[in-house]
């Protein structure tokens, strides 16, 4: 006697009966891409597969594409043969409504070593338009360096298998640079080592019954750019110099990021690097040490690093000390000249006999004047009681243990080119009392 079980759901329990069904939802949503193929190898009509979930799990689909739900032995290990039941049998869809489908199955001849746990009923939609999943990193432009290799993977959905076609600049491939592989469920495309020409827009068209996707990838293959073509020494002034080059004629196939300054001392040959990615194409190095010779170079630079070369000054910057020169200002010599004329006059004076007395005045001229001494108008000089003195326009007349006798007028006279002048005194030397 045959019994007949019927589920609403995509996985239904062991009945004992010899012929079973599940009712599915044609609303329920059971994922967009191809059914993978199960253990024994037997795919159901319509795009419905069953299989025990304690058979090895199935080959996971795309990440891309939804999957149908799996039961919980997708995640067991492999379990030997014996253990493991064959596939139903007489699967066949019973009824189709407008929201939901009835299918049938028989049990399996073997049941295996443990017996039935269920059934995993899985859905495969028929017909749909293909789709492409293009990965994130490649949703802008993918950049490689010349030798690299290039390896674009692309997912996409449709059932049955749609037609894949690429191409680059809208031209088809060339076949002896680049390969393409095609499966169920993505594409694809390799070149071993990428050169500039490979750089462009890489175009991939997924066809299937009229219906078609398409997705563009921007490839920009680059490598290091050239040296500047050439580099000038404009000027050298106090402890700077002026640079100036031109760009390079080979960016590399992608914009510069600037250019990186070096310089070197003569005595020593070692570079050091003053300025990195300068944008403009001149300018200034500060700071270099006076008495010191130098060279310049310049480097070109982008995502590759730096140019294999650098444009090198022909010529060397000699710093050398600024010399100092003095300009006196011009000026009138003035003329001191004078007359002489006294500054300060003798003054009359009152000594004891016996004892030392000066007589001193000041005088200025110029030139330096004569000096003449003079009692009671009588020229003194050459007298060795008296002792006469000259210093710094200081005159000084020394009467050495003067006596009553030396009581009397003294005179002092200057005497130059420029005229004379005399000034007077009276000396008084007072004898002694006696008793």
């Amino acid at each position: 006697m045959t019994e007949k079980a019927t589920s609403e759901a995509p996985a239904c329990g062991l009945e004992e009966t010899t012929s079973e069904s599940a009712h599915v939802p044609l609303t329920e949503p059971f994922g967009d891409t191809a059914a993978p193929q199960a253990p024994g190898g037997e795919q159901a009509p319509g795009g419905q597969q069953a299989s025990d979930p304690q058979e090895s799990a199935p080959q996971p689909p795309d990440p891309a594409a939804s999957a149908a739900p799996a039961g919980p032995a997708a995640t067991d290990p492999a379990l030997p043969r014996e253990d493991v039941p064959s596939a139903p049998l007489l699967l066949a869809v019973e009824d189709v409504s407008d929201s939901s489908v009835t299918v049938s199955w028989e049990p399996p001849e073997r049941l295996g070593r443990l017996g039935l746990q269920g059934y995993v009923l899985e859905l495969r939609r028929e017909g749909e338009a293909p789709k492409i999943r293009v990965p994130r990193h490649l949703r802008q432009t993918y950049i490689r360096q010349v030798g690299e290799s290039i390896n674009l993977q692309i997912p996409f959905q449709g059932n049955p298998k749609p037609q894949a076609l690429w191409t680059h600049n809208g031209h088809a491939l060339d076949s002896q640079r680049v390969s393409v592989r095609t499966g169920d469920q993505d594409s694809i495309l390799f070149i071993r080592s990428a050169q500039r020409s490979d750089s462009g827009c890489y175009e991939l068209t997924v066809q299937l019954k009229g219906l078609e996707a398409k997705a563009a990838i921007n490839i920009l293959v680059i490598e290091k750019p050239g040296p500047p073509r050439s580099i000038r020494l404009l000027d050298v002034w106090n402890c700077n110099a002026t640079l100036e080059w031109t760009p390079p004629q080979d960016t590399g196939n992608t914009e510069l990021l600037g250019y990186t300054v070096q310089k070197a001392d003569k005595k020593t040959g070692q570079w050091f690097t003053v300025l990195e990615r300068c944008h403009p194409t001149s300018c200034t190095v500060s700071d270099l040490i006076v008495g010191n010779s130098y060279s310049f170079r310049v480097f070109s630079e982008n995502l590759c690093g730096l140019s294999a070369s650098a444009a090198v000054t022909k010529e060397l910057a000699h710093i050398v000390k600024t010399d100092i020169v003095a300009k006196p200002k011009s000026f009138v010599e003035r003329d001191f000249s004078e007359a002489p004329s006294f500054t300060q006059p003798l003054a009359d004076h009152t000594s004891t006999p016996g004892y030392s007395t000066q007589l001193s005045c000041s005088v200025r001229a110029s030139p330096k004047p004569k000096i003449i001494w003079m009692k009671n108008k009588m020229d003194i000089q050459g007298d060795p009681k008296y002792r006469a003195l000259s210093e710094q326009g200081v005159c000084t007349l020394e009467i050495r243990k003067p006596s009553p006798f030396d009581s009397g007028v003294y005179t002092c006279k200057a005497i130059n080119v420029l005229g004379e002048a005399s000034v007077d005194c009276r000396l008084e030397v007072k004898a002694s009392a006696t008793h």
